[in-house]
């Protein structure tokens, strides 16, 4: 069970609860979580708009150039760009690209 045991409810003008105030440290796990499941809109948009590839679409995303993912990696940018462009790129390279964008390795596989 996760129930939260540091937390504190504001109440409103009414007596009803408006605001749950939790610990930074909490906040960012469960940002965390949510990070590892949903793919942000924008991302699933470069997909369908340029037919770009997950690994590219996040890439875009995050504002990163393929040299900057390849250092990363720790591979040349054309190696990259060949691993960017397979649409379906090993599960050991998911993960190190995955790795290198700081998402989690399901999320390329869309």
């Amino acid at each position: 069970m996760n129930a939260f045991t540091n937390v504190q409810i504001i109440n409103g003008p009414n007596g009803e609860p408006v605001y749950v105030v939790i610990p930074y440290a909490t906040y960012m796990q469960t940002q965390s979580r949510q990070r590892d499941d949903c793919v942000p809109h924008q991302v699933v948009g470069l997909i369908a708009d340029h037919g770009w590839t997950a690994a590219r679409a996040w890439r875009e995303y995050l504002g990163l150039t393929q040299q900057q993912v390849a250092e990363r990696i720790g591979i040349s940018q054309p190696a990259y760009a060949q691993q960017e462009a397979g649409l379906r790129p090993r599960k050991s390279t998911r993960e190190k690209i995955a790795a290198a964008l700081g998402i989690a390795p399901g999320m390329l596989e869309l």
